[in-house]
């Protein structure tokens, strides 16, 4: 069984509710075909528990296999440092195809950014250390492809559709409710 390492802290993108009952976390990579596959899963997931769960994402780019991957994930840490990583997010996943520099540079002009600093950002020292903060998690927790995806700290290797993963998440929920309640 694989622990997630570390867990969730501050300095992870999340979309959380207060008081959340449970995580779900994705180590994925944006040129990624199944990690593409996977979105609209996890967006329904999110729908669904949006009041009981916190989501993180963290980056596993393989470069070797997918040469546009490190630069999607730059982009999206560079929306970031300007509030709009999830929307980048999004882009990336939605035009994954489409991810040269190019390419990079118009979804962040489509967001609004300010192009200086993400063009800066982009190439900056901070951009790289999040990645490379992520990518080493990824290898700690013992991912070796993507996605890859950890409820409550434990690697979850069920169906990736939306009622596996929404049963699982609620059944980690009951027993967090059941500690909470006993002391379990």
């Amino acid at each position: 069984m694989s622990f997630l390492t570390p867990p969730i802290g501050p300095e992870d993108h999340v979309v959380t509710a207060s008081g959340c009952a449970v995580t779900l976390v994705e180590f994925g990579d944006y040129e990624c075909p199944i990690c593409g596959q996977a979105q609209p899963v996890v967006r329904t997931v999110l729908r669904r528990l949006q009041d009981r769960m916190t989501f993180a994402f963290r980056h596993f780019p393989l470069i070797e296999s997918r040469p546009r991957a490190m630069s999607a994930a730059l982009a999206a840490e560079a929306a970031g440092l300007q509030g709009e990583y999830w929307s980048m997010h999004e882009a990336l996943f939605k035009h994954r195809d489409a991810l040269e520099l190019d390419d990079l540079v118009g979804y962040a002009r489509e967001l609004g950014l300010d192009m200086h600093r993400f063009m800066s950002d982009l190439d900056s020292d901070a951009c790289l250390a999040r990645v490379r903060r992520d990518f080493t998690s990824a290898a700690r927790s013992g991912v070796t492809g993507t996605p890859t995806f950890f409820i409550d700290g434990l690697r979850y290797d069920g169906p990736r559709d939306v009622d596996s993963m929404v049963n699982a998440l609620e059944r980690a929920m009951e027993g967090v409710q059941a500690f909470r309640e006993n002391g379990i």
